[in-house]
């Protein structure tokens, strides 16, 4: 197992900057930028940087449509961000020297990170659901009969913690593997498996957030 990112910056004690924090931030930045040349520079008829982009969301859109119906529309923007972060996330990974420093690590290699999106998750889903009306978000938890109340309440609870468990069990340790391999053949061993990351990143990214939109479609059921 390999060792945590160190802490980079302390601020008193009360926050800890790991690597996984600054490759979040690079992360966020990066991406905010794409996004801003992005909104400034549409043309009527798009260039291949902007058809690259298209195709993108447009493959997004048909995911989230595929799971959710046209409701998927509502959520396009909290879905699409999240998998477009997990994803680019988990590449980073990939990236020469991230994975096998303690100095930067790919964000979702990280559980803060992962229990972050967790508990994001979560507070959407709620929402989601009360948008619904609140009778409607109540009577989902004693459906079909009262007596299910209890497991249905853990449930609802257990489903951030299981999210944020999944994602950061396999990304950590997909990023260990290449590290040992790495360690003991430092040629070729962990090109393959960098390799088959480029798969393992985007499924984990498709994983996570087809699970968010199952949740989502039970949240907001209509009878």
């Amino acid at each position: 197992m390999g060792e945590p990112s160190k802490v980079l910056i302390s601020l008193g004690g009360i926050l800890d900057v790991t690597g996984e924090v600054v490759a979040m931030w690079i992360l966020l930045a990066v991406v905010t930028a794409v996004c801003l040349i992005i909104k400034f520079t549409l043309k009527e008829k798009p260039g291949k940087f902007q058809n690259i982009i298209e195709t993108g969301v447009e493959a997004l859109d048909n995911f989230f449509m595929g799971l959710l119906g046209e409701k998927s529309r509502q959520y396009f923007t909290f879905l699409g961000s999240l998998f477009i972060f997990i994803i680019f996330s988990n590449y980073s990974g990939l990236i020469p020297g991230v994975g096998l420093t303690d100095y930067v690590k790919a964000p979702t290699a990280s559980l803060s990170v992962t229990a972050g999106l967790g508990v994001l998750t979560f507070i959407f889903l709620q929402g989601a659901g009360l948008k619904k009306g609140v009778k409607h978000y109540f009577k989902r938890f004693i459906s079909p009969i009262f007596i299910m109340l209890p497991l249905l309440v853990l449930d609802e609870l257990i489903k951030p913690a299981s999210l944020a468990l999944r994602l950061f069990g396999n990304v950590f340790g997909e990023e260990m593997v290449t590290h040992q391999l790495y360690e003991i053949f430092p040629i070729g061993v962990p090109v393959v498996m960098m390799v088959l990351s480029l798969l393992f990143c985007s499924l984990q990214a498709m994983v996570y957030t087809m699970l968010v939109s199952i949740y989502l479609d039970e949240a907001t059921e209509t009878e």
